[in-house]
């Protein structure tokens, strides 16, 4: 089914801002946890906003770069979810790759600008590791998207990378705050990852797109998201001992138990793109929540 020429509102769409909060989560904890580590609660805000452009930036590049390489493969012929630009016939395969480019390009400038302002030089392959693996997560002949392994990507990339990268860039040194909170909001961003693929499994199937949601099936996808989402709560609960505003993270559970409670029951993909929306505030609140916790 192919539509019109995509507008300005088309464009947007294909950004899918709902996956920013993934982006925006580990910079506040990076950040946080930084406030922590730093003497006297050293704060380089000039570094915690370029590295929040990086985290953007590279999440935005992901998407449009996902919606080309999904659109000329013909994964997104039969998809149940929004229309995408490039299977839905709304925009050029060349327009998309181009925009997805230049998102990745902002991210690796951001990221340079980051790495020249806090002298560590070896960052360089963390970002060009980055940008590798957003791209070959459906791009490429083999995109380890296709294989079951998106997961493990947004996990290190999402949560470990992003965060404890937040914190570095910023102290030099990585803490336990930071560890621990990377771990925790990256399991919240698989959980974003397979709420996604659950909805999408039948499609994917048809396609050969091998998620890890096809490959354990639907039942044992529900229990993973579940406990994807709820085990950073733990983590909080943790936290909660030595920071006492962290018990105001488990007010995030007001949109992660209802989540699970949709997903664990859901019959529709309607069900399923509620569920998601929920994950994905669930993860900006969460992040938010915590960060603010260590700071003040």
């Amino acid at each position: 089914m192919h539509g019109g020429p995509a507008g300005l509102g088309g464009w947007i769409s294909g950004a899918r801002l709902r996956t920013l909060p993934l982006a925006i989560a580990p910079v506040a904890l990076g950040t946080g946890a930084a406030v922590v580590a730093g003497d006297g609660g050293e704060f380089h805000w000039v570094r915690a906003l370029f590295a929040l452009l990086v985290a953007v930036s590279l999440q935005i590049g992901v998407n449009y770069a996902n919606d080309y390489s999904d659109g000329i493969r013909g994964t997104d012929d039969h998809r149940v979810g929004p229309a995408r630009l490039t299977g839905g016939g709304a925009a050029k395969p060349r327009a998309v790759l181009t925009v997805a480019l230049v998102f990745f390009g902002v991210a690796a400038v951001a990221g340079l600008a980051l790495i020249v302002v806090s002298q560590h030089w070896w960052l360089l392959v963390v970002g060009a590791a980055a940008i590798v693996a957003a791209w070959f997560y459906t791009g490429g002949k083999r995109p380890y998207g296709y294989l079951g392994l998106g997961e493990i990507f947004v996990f290190v990339f999402f949560g470990l990378v992003a965060t404890t990268g937040t914190t570095y860039v910023q102290v030099d040194t990585v803490n336990l705050e930071s560890w621990l909170s990377a771990v925790a909001i990256g399991l919240m961003a698989c959980a974003v990852l397979m709420v996604n693929n659950l909805r999408d499994i039948k499609p994917d199937k048809v396609a050969g797109k091998r998620t890890l949601a096809v490959r354990i099936g639907a039942r044992a996808s529900r229990v993973v998201f579940c406990v994807f989402l709820l085990v950073p709560f733990v983590v909080a609960a943790f936290f909660a001992l030595f920071y006492p505003l962290a018990w105001f993270t488990m007010f995030v559970l007001l949109l992660a138990l209802p989540a699970s409670l949709i997903v664990a029951t859901a019959t529709t993909a309607k069900e399923l793109i509620l569920a998601l929306k929920l994950t994905s505030l669930a993860a900006l609140l969460y992040g938010v929540a915590l960060g603010l916790a260590f700071a003040l």
